[in-house]
């Protein structure tokens, strides 16, 4: 049967990418897609089959500016930090509106079959309370719901059974008072009660876009919550490297190169994270290939070019297969891309959920446990680095992760779980 489906996301392109490969799943079964994103990330959509609406430009303006990137790339001292996250939290009110609203609109205009968000986009839970078994919340990070050695995605630690569960709870009702906010700026609030939230919080479908090679499905969880691997969008792309990065390439045939990324990530300090890793890259003769990407690293005036190449945009599936591993900002497509290609790696986490990945890398064996980048010094940073390259086990363990990952297709799964009631 023929739907019109909406794919809700707010949040950094990682938080995108996830539903464009799902919309690539509903799009091939012969749906109407829409891709309800941040404006920013309308290039994404354009070109494809699906059709993109706008959420807007005014959230992702507010986390690309100063307080933003203080706030969510680290960098300063911890009062600053802290600072610059007050500030955001006091100027994100109109950010907020404007992506509250233009759910709304979208959703009560489109009148369509089924909706798939994440966890920031808010609207889609108050219309499943009206069309319940209609909806399916999205995540690609883990821990959303409640697992008894682990405490919620923001906590990222173990404090055994009890206060694990609490932690969930302070996060569900942090997140049932947003929703009922939500409601209360478009004039649904009398309808919509905090109870009727929070069973769908409780009781919807949800679907975790992880491998259960790094994140397994408890076996107590409720059959609403399913954990159904790692989705990529192949994403047509007519990027030929050039010939300084081919020679490059060709110049360490042989050699442990390494990828080294931030992605999306950015920071207030830029050159000073950037000269930290080239002066360890350097004096260690590691060969690297230097994505600045964001901004979050950049190109410094002088470096040793025979050792170090810098690009500022490059498809992690070309790069990937050639390189020996991959430091990293620890985002969840990232970490999925590095080991789908058997790369041993070391994240530098940034925000929240990075460092649960940075967690689940260690624990697996993959690389050493990283260095948060508002701390990271040559002093603690640079023994890491070195048994990244020189541990053999990290990437024997990276090639067995792999091929398991290769085996794993869930995209039926993905596809009768979203089109179910």
């Amino acid at each position: 049967m023929y739907m019109k489906i909406i794919l809700a996301s707010v949040g950094t392109r990682g938080d995108m990418e996830p539903f464009i490969a799902l919309g690539d799943i509903l799009h091939k079964k012969g749906h109407q897609v829409i891709c309800a994103f941040p404006e920013q990330f309308r290039h994404l959509v354009e070109g494809s089959s699906m059709e993109f609406a706008s959420l807007g430009e005014k959230f992702i303006e507010l986390l690309e500016s100063a307080d933003g990137k203080a706030a969510m790339g680290g960098g300063g001292s911890g009062m600053e930090k802290f600072m610059a996250t007050l500030r955001l939290a006091k100027n994100q009110g109109e950010a907020n509106k404007q992506l509250v609203h233009k759910q709304y609109v979208l959703i009560e205009r489109e009148k369509q079959d089924r909706i798939v968000y994440n966890g920031k986009a808010t609207v889609p839970v108050l219309w499943e309370i009206n069309n319940k078994g209609k909806s399916t919340m999205v995540s690609p990070l883990p821990y959303m719901h409640y697992v008894r050695d682990h405490a919620h995605v923001a906590f990222n630690r173990n404090f055994g059974p009890f206060i694990n569960k609490l932690t969930y709870n302070l996060a569900d009702f942090g997140l049932v008072e947003t929703i009922k906010m939500a409601a209360t700026w478009e004039n649904m609030a009398p309808k919509i009660s905090r109870k009727q939230i929070k069973e769908v919080l409780l009781s919807g479908k949800a679907i975790y876009t992880i491998s259960p090679s790094l994140f397994s499905r408890p076996m107590y969880w409720p059959e609403n919550l399913q954990v159904l691997g790692y989705h990529q969008h192949l994403q047509p792309t007519d990027w030929q490297p050039d010939d300084a990065l081919t020679d490059f390439l060709a110049r360490q045939k042989g050699k442990r190169i390494l990828l080294v990324t931030f992605g999306s990530m950015t920071n207030p300090t830029p050159a000073d994270k950037t000269n930290i890793i080239v002066d360890i890259l350097q004096r260690n003769h590691i060969p690297a290939i230097i994505n600045t990407a964001s901004g979050g690293l950049i190109k410094p005036n002088e470096y040793n070019s025979e050792l170090l190449h810098f690009v500022s945009r490059i498809p992690y599936d070309w790069i990937l297969p050639q390189v020996y591993g991959v430091i990293h900002h620890g985002g969840s497509g990232t970490t999925h891309l590095a080991l789908k290609h058997g790369c041993a790696m070391m994240i530098i986490p940034h925000i929240i959920d990075q460092f649960v990945w940075d967690t689940i890398i260690g624990d697996l064996g993959v690389g050493p446990r990283g260095v948060n980048i508002s701390k990271i010094a040559v002093n603690n940073l640079e023994p890491k680095l070195l048994d990244l390259v020189k541990n053999d086990a990290f990437k024997l363990k990276a090639e067995q992760v792999a091929n398991q990952m290769a085996q794993e297709d869930f995209r039926d799964a993905v596809y009768q779980t979203i089109i179910a009631e």
